[in-house]
């Protein structure tokens, strides 16, 4: 089925399809007509385009797909060259030509518009090299009189299409990173909203009850056993105030104080703290990094922030692995790189990052994440992930970086 963000309705699609499938039918029924109802072959080729498109564009909303859009661009873009060479003193047909590159537009298809555009110059350019070489200018009367003029304009407005995609292109971008961010907000919102309503009504019974484990677990007339039951329980206990404190931490964030701080430095306090971790498994940790920045972010918080990212890494990573954080500078940005070649995520398992509730572990909440999303926010931060099963994933932070004399 087609693809609801394509298309502003199925109604307004149908009716400007119909309004398209009119004009062509009755150009055809007008030209039977001026030709004294002589079907020629030209007249049959035409009917058979006319056909064609048209049933392809009926039956397009349910059987959308890339190499379906090929073949309507393929088949109009034919039609309005074989209309060109079988009427050529109808100038109007010139700009039929010009803007062939518009239909893959109207398809969002980004490689189809410069397939088409690269295409539409090299035959038409080509068409008019041969009409000035076999001198056909008896029929092409508007060609005829400016075939250089003709070609320089052609080309001008492929240019300009290429322009106006290009800027299109652009604006769809920043329309799309927007809606992502939207999305992420009411992400944050949701869980915020939910963790303030549940996580204060979950703590109370749980400190009472741990306050009384603890109280038998003292007894020392316990049997051993009992006193490892009660230690697991405990254990279990402080894992759901854990995860109680990240709800927390989400619905009513608390306001810190930020310093500037050294990435070198921060970052090498993270891998050092994390190294023991790391080595249960012999996997490596490398920082590579050609010059020191500095940020203005809590320390805590971007520590908390790492750790989350590398221990994400580690866990997902093989025995032996290596993971490489780089450090890179880019103008006013700072970008740290995290890369490991462990398990990997399918597209749809990156479209669920940060969701709540949402871990590719076994006991994991998704709130790990979800802080990591949050303090990157905070701080005018960036987040991206890229990653492909089995080959491993790569996580780009970037901050802004303070400058010298700020």
């Amino acid at each position: 089925m087609i693809d609801n963000e394509f298309l502003p309705s199925i109604k307004l699609y149908r009716i400007i399809i119909g309004i398209f499938i009119t004009l062509m039918s009755g150009g055809l029924v007008l030209i039977y007509i001026v030709d004294d109802r002589i079907i020629s072959f030209s007249f049959i080729l035409q009917f058979l385009f006319v056909l064609s498109i048209s049933t392809l564009l009926i039956i397009f909303p349910k059987k959308d797909s890339g190499n379906f859009r090929a073949m309507i661009i393929l088949l109009m873009s034919a039609y309005f060259f074989f209309m060109f060479l079988r009427f050529p003193d109808r100038f109007a047909l010139i700009l039929l030509i010009c803007f062939i590159p518009v239909i893959p537009v109207l398809f969002l298809h980004i490689k189809l518009f410069y397939i088409t555009l690269v295409s539409n110059i090299t035959i038409t350019i080509s068409v008019i090299i041969y009409l000035m070489k076999y001198g056909t200018h008896s029929i092409h009367t508007y060609n005829y009189l400016d075939y250089t003029g003709v070609a320089i304009n052609f080309f001008g407005i492929q240019l300009l299409l290429l322009f106006l995609f290009l800027l299109f292109q652009k604006k769809m971008k920043e329309q799309e990173l927007y809606y992502v961010q939207v999305k992420q907000d009411e992400k944050l919102k949701t869980t915020g909203q939910l963790a303030a309503a549940v996580a204060h009504e979950i703590r109370n019974p749980i400190t009472v009850v741990k306050g009384f484990i603890q109280l038998h677990e003292e007894d020392k007339e316990l049997p051993e056993h009992m006193r490892k039951h009660y230690k697991l329980m405990l254990d279990e206990l402080q894992v759901a105030e854990t995860v109680i404190s990240d709800f927390l931490s989400l619905a009513k964030p608390v306001k810190t104080e930020t310093e500037v701080i050294s990435v070198n430095l921060a970052l090498h306090t993270v891998m050092d703290l994390l190294n023991t971790y790391a080595m249960i498994d012999t996997i490596h940790m490398e920082l590579e990094m050609e010059n020191d920045y500095e940020i203005q972010c809590n320390i805590m918080e971007f520590k908390q922030l790492f750790v989350n990212l590398l221990k994400n890494a580690i866990e997902a990573s093989h025995h032996g692995d290596t993971i490489r954080v780089k450090v890179i500078g880019e103008q006013d940005r700072v970008k740290m790189v995290i890369i490991d070649s462990g398990a990997g995520m399918s597209q749809e398992q990156l479209e669920q990052i940060g969701t709540p509730f949402y871990s590719l572990k076994a006991k994991g909440t998704g709130l790990g994440l979800m802080i990591c999303y949050n303090i990157i926010q905070k701080y005018d931060g960036t987040i991206n992930f890229c990653s492909e099963e089995g080959k491993g994933t790569e996580v780009t932070v970037t901050f802004p970086i303070v400058k010298a004399n700020s």
